[in-house]
């Protein structure tokens, strides 16, 4: 895992298995179902109404056995056949039949909209939050595990919501129904077909917690895999440019294995509970069947009667395996739901303020008040900054790998908090500014210069969305950049490729810088945007950076110090210390760290040349 310097630190997902595990065990299923449903409330909107509809559905199935009944001891009675009787119940079940199966039509239309919209807003309100979090919380995570989180996590819901959640709703009401009608027709009867399906209780609810489990440690599988592979397919060029292909997959391959046994060990619960319904149910009816003949006169049972409760024994038997399957379905959603759940449930530690005072307009001064910073995992990487940037000025910010100096302009970008001190911007704490107010005044152009997969000219406007063409054409203006967007095959409307890959790395620089520009920031921060790029393409981008900085406070990492020559101000970075600060001319003479980084670079540069 990467820090926000560069380092390798240790993140807080190591072994996250056994701890999410032991945290959904002692949850238990109905405590993450009723946080769910909770987190869902499309799942609750009509829910009700089509309850209704769906038990008017289930209760046609009594149609069949009643009908049954009545045809056998009222239509076929001692004194013959009343065929008026029986074409008349006949004609009735038949309407109510095809009535249920348009209202059945309707039913299953509400679910599938309902579904929809449940995995809709859940994936929705997942992507907010997690671009609400801290980037602690991204560092800590692989892109992969938290993609899987809005995309195939969420999917496990899919079969739930469009039948699962309202199966457990009719079914229970349909089994309580037809125990109802059965105990009508013999007490006697109902209590053996019980009896004889109580040890099913223990059995499936200790199946169920397995089950569970064995589900939970299945979508962590599924990440981990979209993880491995997602970081493969990222990292192609350097897979195939180092012979790391054996390696990759390997470890793919490894990943999927893992994914498809854990997939086996969930199935095998599930293939379990439908044959162990199955026998019970088989039992049932032979039971009744025998008590009945042997019985049944003694009882005052018919033989329509009779014949009427072994298919209510199948009406019941019905919802109970239906059950077994719902119950597959339920442990797939619950362990989907309990990673969504952790990521809506981790605190976001940088609030969106939608109130706070103003920022004065034009370039903004920087103060840093005993800012320190640590992760989560592992020491502090940031100790006691006080520094005091005046507005307008050119700040370069220079040190080792690992010195801090990335993770403090990106505190300043407020990409995380300081765990310790505060950061002022025009005089006004960060963490009380209107959130998008801070975002027009302070901007960041990372040194990857990431863009996304449409044209030159909708990358430029994601600087400011509201933006005219005519004012991106302004940006470009402003930077000097006429003559490379001329050059582009289709101007402004060229396609940038994923991840801008159809263009260079200087390029990709330009269209960041372009679109820094058109946000027109009152405080710019750059991460060398020079330092990868080819001679050609540097002066250019150079350029154009002497443009954007005008009127404007800039903070710059430098890892070229060509950059420091010609700020301002120089700000050292060792160890999580800002050891020095003041002009490069009288730091590269100063005898400290400065001199010491400048003159190996300047060395570098003459063996370079």
């Amino acid at each position: 895992m990467t820090a926000l310097d560069g380092r390798d630190v240790a993140g807080p997902e190591e072994e996250p298995e056994a701890r999410t595990l032991a945290s959904i065990d002692e949850a238990g299923a109905m405590a993450v179902l009723r946080r769910g449903i909770a987190a869902s409330p499309e799942l609750q909107k009509g829910l009700w109404g089509t309850a209704a509809m769906a038990l008017a559905v289930a209760g046609s199935k009594l149609l069949l056995p009643l009908s049954i009944q009545l045809i056998l001891d009222i239509g076929l009675g001692s004194d013959g056949v009343r065929f008026a009787w029986v074409l008349a119940v006949s004609v009735v079940s038949a309407v109510l039949v095809v009535g249920s199966i348009f209202l059945g039509r309707a039913t299953y239309y509400r679910l599938v909209c309902m579904a929809e919209n449940v995995l809709m807003g859940l994936r929705v309100r997942t992507f907010e939050h997690l671009h609400r979090l801290s980037l602690a919380d991204h560092t800590a995570a692989r892109k992969g595990v938290l993609t899987a989180r809005v995309t195939s996590d969420v999917e496990t819901l899919t079969k739930f919501a469009q039948w699962g959640a309202i199966a457990w709703i009719i079914d229970l009401f349909q089994i309580a129904g037809v125990l109802v009608v059965m105990a009508f027709y013999s007490w006697q009867l109902t209590l053996l077909t019980l009896a004889v399906h109580l040890p099913l209780i223990p059995m499936l609810r200790r199946m169920q917690r397995s089950q569970l489990k064995a589900y939970d440690r299945l979508r962590t599988r599924v990440s981990d895999t979209m993880g491995i592979i997602s970081e493969a397919v990222m990292g192609m060029v350097t897979v195939r440019g180092y012979g790391y292909r054996q390696a990759t997959k390997e470890a793919i391959h490894e990943a999927v294995d893992e994914q498809y046994h854990q997939q086996m060990r969930a199935a095998r619960y599930f293939s379990l509970v439908m044959p162990t319904t199955d026998v019970f149910g088989v039992a049932a009816i032979a039971s009744v069947v025998g008590a009945g003949v042997w019985w049944g006169g003694s009882w005052g049972l018919s033989s329509g009667e009779l014949i009427a409760f072994i298919f209510l024994v199948n009406l019941l038997l019905n919802p109970i395996t239906e059950l077994g399957e719902v119950l597959d379905q339920t442990q797939t959603a619950l362990a989907g739901w309990w990673k969504i759940l952790d990521v809506l449930d981790t605190p976001v530690e940088i609030p969106v303020n939608l109130t706070g005072p103003a920022l004065p307009a034009g370039p903004l001064s920087v103060e840093a008040r005993g800012v320190e910073f640590a992760y989560r995992e592992g020491g502090r990487v940031l100790h006691g900054i006080d520094v005091d940037l005046p507005a307008g000025a050119s700040v370069a910010v220079v040190g080792e790998t690992g010195s801090g100096k990335t993770t403090f302009v990106k505190l300043v970008a407020r990409l995380a908090d300081p765990t310790a001190g505060c950061l002022l911007v025009g005089g006004v704490d960060l963490r009380q500014l209107v959130t998008a107010d801070r975002q027009a005044a302070v901007r960041m152009v990372p040194q990857d210069g990431f863009l996304f997969n449409t044209s030159v000219g909708e990358n430029i406007r994601f600087g400011r969305p509201e933006a005219t063409m005519e004012e991106v054409e302004a940006a470009i203006d402003a930077l000097g950049l006429r003559p490379w967007v001329g050059g582009l095959v289709e101007g402004l409307a060229t396609s940038v490729g994923e991840r801008g890959e159809s263009l260079s790395v200087g390029e990709r620089q330009l269209v960041a810088l372009a679109r820094a520009q058109l946000a027109n920031p009152g405080l710019l921060i750059l991460d060398e945007a020079t330092s990868a790029v080819d001679p050609e393409t540097e002066t250019t981008l150079e350029r154009a950076l002497e443009r954007l900085a005008e009127g404007r406070t800039t903070l710059s990492v430098a890892h070229r110090l060509s950059t420091a020559e010609r700020a301002d101000l120089v700000l050292v970075f060792d160890r999580g210390n800002l050891v020095e600060q003041g002009p490069h001319e009288v730091l590269k003479n100063a005898g400290g760290i400065y001199q010491g980084l400048y003159a190996s670079w300047l060395g570098n540069t003459r063996e370079d040349v």
